[in-house]
């Protein structure tokens, strides 16, 4: 099963769901502001995917700039990065695409054709 963590207003959301329909393939659709991962699942997204914990970050958000999250973070923990990043979906990096097996941050076409 596929899910996919989407904010309705993303151009880089719409173009993965695009790519996904075009190429048909099934997912549930989550919207990442209403349904947003919450600690625990954000732990297990982060094991899945192998990537630093700072990729699950939405670097180009509003939230993320008005925090000034790029200055704090190097000196966070992960168990505040875990914490911050389960108290508002808006800080999640989208889209975020979970399979059985990995789970990967932002739509790279080729990433998502290699993983699907």
């Amino acid at each position: 099963m596929v899910k996919v963590y989407c904010y309705s207003k993303c151009t880089t959301c719409k173009k993965a769901l695009k790519w996904l329909d075009d190429n048909k393939i099934g997912y549930t659709l989550l919207d990442i502001k209403e349904e947003h991962p919450d600690e625990k699942t954000l732990r297990e997204y982060h094991m899945k995917s192998g990537l630093p914990l700072r990729r699950f970050f939405n670097t180009s958000g509003q939230l993320y700039r008005e925090m000034e999250l790029s200055k704090k973070l190097p000196d966070m923990s992960e168990e505040e990065m875990f914490k911050l990043l389960a108290s508002d979906g808006m800080l999640v990096k989208r889209p975020l695409l979970v399979t059985n097996d990995t789970v990967l941050t932002g739509f790279k076409e080729t990433e998502w054709k290699e993983t699907l």
